[in-house]
């Protein structure tokens, strides 16, 4: 019989991809000695199977998970239902990678009628039973039946307001037993059947509510933008439940073995007396800084601290602990490598290297590439800062700086940034449910919640500045205001800057200035440059760009978009004379219009770049991009240009195609006017022979020829290129060795690489237009019906984001090999938006890519990818 379900005495952490994180993690706690509350996982493989048997768990299944319970009674002492000493279990996720509060938990299952009398007895505390029990009818109902929430928080608050009370604590057993009867009655009302008081149903039924919550719409979103494939599956944890709500020597929390917010070595956590976990998370009390539990149960305290440097010291990381004290003895719930913000992961890197703990290699491994966004990005002007006045203050969770307009839902959100402008999330508290929110957002402000709350940990995830638990503040969500401890009111729209490394909050927007690579992230970076065999260039289209790219650690431009810069006021007269014109003796005075000011274009880069190598692009897009399409502007043009209106709207009515972007653009235009790529040719090579004169530098041009799928195509304008190269190096005296090649952006290109190779001394994959005629839709209009690929998991995510690796990426592959058999010494890069995503680094590197070329902000993200590359592969 195959094996779908095992004790957290059967495994160890080697087994995450089986037993999911937090089931390997509890099955590694076991094995080396720690006070975990034992019991069993039922394995990633079980969830696949779960939905290839159209969402039923089989019997083979149950069977195993009814021996495994039956284990873990008997290890605990305790049977479900037992009238005496019953059984409780909690029911958790767990993928492989850590999915924090994405995916569903239900504690207390066991508890029915019955059971809760046994409880009350036990524990000689009626309040603590009837409070678990109404706990976990309303999560029951919620997680696993679809019962509202809401509903159920109605009863709860009718209860304290018949009684004149303000807090759950001072609701006593008979209130809460009223509470529990209410609870029942509203599941019947709801559901038509009554609350299952069998402990298997329930738990069978709980079993299959987290193998759902797997699909469930905030877990696929979360699951997009970290890159987690959906056939993963998710594990399941059933565990014996110990009870941080049984009294004053109980307690929970969550703490981590150094500061995930900034790195510093020190216990940092919060916890609650007489609560649960999820009181904890929820935000709902305010919890104590871990710190003062040594004042509270000195023992616990000495303990936990021991225990917590002993899983340091074995996963060699930062860890995050849930732990709970019952009658005064300390349990560890779980426990995992922590999310952090990226500062910290610099700082936590570079402290385990000095500490002797890892190597460089392992350890650059902990800083993922993606998190180094945030910290490429500007922070606040200190000057600025110092000039603004604080309104209120909550907790530090997520450093950085974020300064944007007050949005009070996620959806409004959505759609302010779908209008480009920058948002600052402002909730009560967040919710699982808010994460495409969080994700637009610059930064996040909750009134409650501490640093551990669901807010805090999924904004150290992103990199997103985060201040949580401002309690000064007054947040309606539903008039959408936010009231100041100044009495002011903020409605939505209203300028915010957060600063998430203090917890200050302005009503004002503040000057930000650029990021700087210094300290950790510089002694990071030059491991990675170490290690790492690939280059890194940058796609920049001005001396701003390369200047920003040389400054962030690009080794030469791999795309310099010459279209770009003919919008420019002063040159867009000039082209659109050049697009009228009759003759070729028309379009080249145009063109010489042009030619200083392209030359100027192309000294600015070569300076900027000190002899790095730069490939500039010949003119791509077609020319109906750069004349005006509404009427006034027509007219407006024809008298600019002393043309009448009729012949001008003629032109432009003859450049319209149906699907320009598989029509007369590229090395096309260049086929049907030679002198546009002349003109081109002989800007960029007296630009390098200027530079090269005026700086003592050795300038190595590269010209690219676009959207190439022939050889002859490319030879033909390939000739007009290198005859121009050749007179200006005459004209001038010098030597100077340049490069001609194409971009791969079209099937046939990539099919016929090795012929294209004859010609071409370096192909750049252009992956925006190979995704999109590989696949045969517009990334223009693709957004219209993604969204219904991903909800069929047709896709998993964006082919524009993230290289398709089974089909784009099987062209790029192919060309590479291609073009490496007819000519050996070609250098191959690639220049689409991918160049920046760390999955596609990875790739390229894997097949032996020269280069990936992205944004100059992602440079250092491409750079530590790369470095991670050949690390992975050792």
């Amino acid at each position: 019989m195959y094996k779908y379900v095992y004790m957290f005495s059967e495994g160890d952490a080697t087994m995450r991809n089986l037993l999911g994180g937090k089931g390997a993690n509890l099955a590694e706690m076991t094995k080396i000695g720690l006070p975990v509350p034992q019991g069993f996982t039922i394995t990633t493989e079980a969830c696949t199977k779960y939905y290839e048997d159209g969402q039923t768990i089989s019997d083979e299944i149950i069977e195993q998970i009814n021996e495994a319970i039956a284990k873990t009674e008997e290890i605990a002492g305790k049977k479900f239902g037992d009238p005496e000493n019953p059984f409780l279990v909690s029911v958790r996720s767990g993928a492989r990678a850590s999915m924090p509060g994405m995916m569903d938990t239900i504690l207390n299952l066991g508890l029915n009628d019955i059971a809760v009398e046994g409880v009350a007895n036990k524990t000689q505390n009626p309040r603590f039973a009837y409070d678990s029990y109404r706990r976990f009818i309303q999560m029951f109902s919620d997680v696993v039946m679809g019962v509202e929430k809401a509903k159920f928080e109605a009863i709860l608050d009718a209860a304290k307001e018949a009684k004149g009370v303000k807090q759950d604590t001072e609701l006593d057993a008979e209130d809460l037993k009223a509470v529990v009867a209410n609870y029942k009655e509203l599941y019947k009302k709801e559901l038509g059947v009554e609350f299952p008081q069998d402990a298997k149903v329930q738990l069978i039924e709980a079993v299959k509510a987290v193998f759902r919550s797997w699909d469930n719409p905030r877990a696929i979103v979360y699951r997009r933008l970290n890159d987690i494939p959906s056939s993963w599956g998710t594990a399941v944890n059933v565990q014996s439940m110990v009870f941080g709500n049984m009294g004053d020597d109980c307690g929970t929390g969550v703490a981590f073995t150094r500061d995930p917010a900034t790195g510093e070595k020190r216990l940092y956590g919060e916890y609650l007396m007489n609560a649960q976990g999820e009181d904890v998370v929820a935000g709902i009390r305010t919890p104590q800084p871990i710190s003062s539990l040594s004042e509270t149960m000195p023992e616990v305290y000495e303990q936990f601290v021991n225990i917590a440097q002993t899983l340091e010291d074995h996963y060699s990381d930062m860890q995050d602990m849930e732990f709970t004290i019952e009658g005064g003895k300390l349990f560890m719930l779980q426990t995992r490598n922590g999310k952090r913000t990226a500062p910290a992961a610099l700082k936590i890197a570079v402290d385990l290297v000095a500490e002797g703990r890892l190597t460089k290699e392992q350890a650059i491994l902990k800083v993922e590439p993606g998190q180094l966004d945030s910290l490429l990005h500007p922070q606040f002007d200190a000057a600025a800062l110092k000039a603004a006045k604080a309104v209120a203050k909550g907790l530090p969770a997520s450093p950085g700086a974020a300064s944007g307009v007050i949005y009070f839902t996620a959806e409004d959100a959505v759609a302010a940034k779908e209008r480009g402008e920058k948002i600052v999330l402002c909730r009560q508290e967040t919710s699982p449910e808010d994460i495409e929110g969080m994700h637009v957002s610059e930064g996040i402000l909750t009134a409650r919640g501490g640093r551990t709350s669901h807010a805090a940990v999924v904004a150290r995830g992103m990199g997103t500045c985060c201040v949580a638990g401002c309690g000064e503040v007054i947040i309606n969500e539903e008039t959408k205001t936010m009231t100041l401890p100044d009495g002011r009111v903020l409605v939505e729209g209203d300028a915010i800057s957060l600063d998430g490394s203090t917890g200050n909050v302005y009503a004002e927007s503040i000057k930000t200035v650029e990021a700087q690579i210094t300290g950790d992230f510089e002694t990071v970076m030059g491991w990675a440059d170490e290690i790492r065999t690939m280059q890194v260039r940058a796609n920049a289209d001005s001396p701003e760009d390369a200047a920003q790219a040389v400054a962030f650690g690009a080794q030469g431009i791999g795309l310099t978009r010459t279209e770009h810069m003919f919008f420019a006021e002063d040159r867009i007269a000039a082209i659109r004379e050049m697009i009228v014109s009759k003759t070729v003796e028309q379009r080249e005075n145009a063109l010489a219009k042009l030619l200083p000011m392209q030359r100027g274009d192309f000294e600015g880069i070569f300076k900027a770049m000190k002899g790095l190598p730069v490939t500039i692009r010949l003119l791509d897009p077609p020319l109906h991009e750069f004349v005006p399409t509404a009427e006034e502007d027509i007219k407006a043009l024809a008298v600019e240009m002393g043309l009448t209106y009729e012949e001008l709207k003629t032109t432009i009515e003859g450049l319209h195609e149906f699907n320009p972007m598989m029509g007369h653009r590229g090395c096309r235009l260049a086929v049907t006017y030679p002198e546009i790529a002349k003109m081109q040719a002989r800007a960029i090579m007296e630009a390098a022979v200027n530079v090269q004169k005026g700086t003592g530098e050795t300038i190595v041009p590269e010209i690219m020829i676009p959207l190439v799928g022939e050889l002859k195509e490319l030879k033909f304008v390939k000739d007009y290129v290198v005859a121009v190269a050749e007179e200006v190096l005459k004209e001038n005296g010098v030597e100077m060795e340049y490069k001609v090649g194409t971009m791969i952006e079209i099937p046939r290109a990539a099919l016929m690489a090795d012929e294209i190779a004859k010609e071409a001394e370096f192909f750049s994959f252009g992956t925006n237009d190979l995704t999109q005629m590989t696949f045969g839709f517009s990334r223009d209009d693709a957004g219209k019906f993604l969204d219904a690929y991903y909800d069929n998991k047709i896709y998993e995510s964006d082919p524009f984001q993230k290289l398709d690796q089974e089909g784009v990426g099987k062209l790029v592959e192919m060309a590479a090999k291609l073009g490496k058999q007819t000519r050996p010494n070609i250098k191959l890069g690639i220049c689409g938006e991918h160049g920046g995503d760390p999955s596609t680094v990875i790739f390229c590197h894997n097949i032996g890519l020269t280069y990936v070329s992205c944004s100059p902000f992602r440079v250092p993200i491409a750079r530590l990818a790369a470095a991670h590359a050949v690390v992975l592969n050792k």
